[in-house]
């Protein structure tokens, strides 16, 4: 090959390292010929699909061969229903990961900065750096976002502020009255981006609820999934919900028809499933103490999380401890690419998989 591609990408793309995904069932079974793998990865709802998705996805099959309704009528009308928003307010995203990168799009540039914390979920810095932006990283605090760090960090360049909460991989989060008096410094230039991907598993009146606060702050983004707590992963569906001006910008550089049909039948059909979300969240409070609990009688720290997700401290280097649970069927994610090289995210699940995955742990590390 005589053309060299890597000098002729931009230069942001050049130095970005490809977005490493949580290791497929299918994969290891390949690779080690095992099976009754338990996956604990990727921070996906246990319980699989809900019916009344199931119902949705196949009355929809039908219409494969058409494509979606580009603008996303029904759902938008169905979250408006739900959170009181304006339809105008919504934008719809092939999962949260596509309306973070839409925010990117319409407001980074190079020259521009965006700021956010250590230990973040890792699209905030691969979303900047493809633009061509600088990124701004503060330093955590007790694993967890300082936001006083953050305000400080806002200079005439920033653009954007990412802020997870609760945060990924950490299961850490902020209060209301911490957001809210942070959000209170934030310039109105400055577009804020709530990332709320895990909010549906908060069970605490002190957790702010993003959407109540967009008529407050004209310049807050948040954004949310259907991935986790509704279970459609496998479906790719999100939104965003802003100012209906900020929405119109990010629809200007959405993809038409980024949200598949079967995925907005599905996500409109969940919403309203509200047993199904009450069994997710109950599943996951008693997978996170069973965890919890599994973690202290091994001798092991955790940080405290609120997620669907847990990290745990292995006492040693984490990639060793990972690939050797691999050998005993149990997928979990390493977190070293985040600054936590003793750490593994623990994914909630069913209480069978998750007590195999104690039990593998204890014979991986010999306690």
């Amino acid at each position: 090959m005589s053309c060299d591609f890597q000098a002729l990408a931009a230069p942001g793309v050049r130095g970005l390292q490809p977005y490493v995904p949580g290791k497929p069932v299918e994969e290891l079974e390949r690779e080690l010929g095992i099976a009754n793998i338990v996956k604990l990865a990727s921070n996906e709802n246990p319980l699989g699909l809900s019916e009344a998705a199931a119902d949705a996805i196949r009355a929809g099959l039908g219409e494969g061969a058409r494509y979606p309704d580009g603008n996303g009528y029904a759902l938008k009308r169905a979250l408006q229903a739900r959170f009181g928003l304006e339809m105008s307010q919504i934008t719809l995203g092939n999962g949260s990961n596509d309306v973070l990168e839409l925010v990117a799009r319409a407001f980074l540039s190079p020259g521009a900065e965006a700021v956010f914390s250590q230990h973040a979920f890792a699209v905030y810095p691969i979303v900047t750096q493809a633009i061509g932006a600088t990124a701004v990283v503060t330093a955590a605090k007790d694993w967890g976002h300082d936001l006083d760090a953050m305000a400080a960090a806002i200079s005439d360049k920033t653009r954007v502020v990412f802020i997870a909460n609760p945060n990924n991989p950490t299961g850490t989060w902020i209060d209301r009255d911490t957001l809210v008096g942070f959000l209170d410094r934030v310039p109105e230039r400055v577009v804020v981006v709530l990332d709320e991907a895990y909010t549906e598993y908060v069970d605490s009146s002190r957790f702010p609820d993003g959407l109540a606060l967009l008529s407050r702050y004209p310049n807050l983004v948040v954004t949310r999934t259907f991935s986790k707590a509704y279970g459609l992963a496998a479906l790719r569906i999100g939104y965003a919900a802003s100012s209906a001006a900020i929405a119109d910008l990010l629809n200007r550089v959405r993809q038409p028809f980024n949200a598949n049909s079967l995925a907005q039948a599905a996500a409109t059909a969940v919403l309203g499933d509200e047993a199904y979300l009450a069994r997710s969240r109950e599943v996951n409070r008693a997978g996170m103490a069973q965890l919890e609990s599994g973690f202290a009688t091994l001798g092991l720290d955790y940080i405290p999380s609120v997620g669907n997700f847990i990290a745990v401290d292995v006492a040693c280097e984490a990639g060793p401890v990972f690939e050797a649970l691999l050998r005993e069927g149990v997928i979990v994610r390493p977190v070293g690419g985040y600054e936590m090289p003793r750490h593994l995210r623990v994914s909630i699940g069913l209480e069978a998989e998750n007590q195999a995955c104690l039990s593998a742990l204890k014979k991986v590390l010999g306690r």
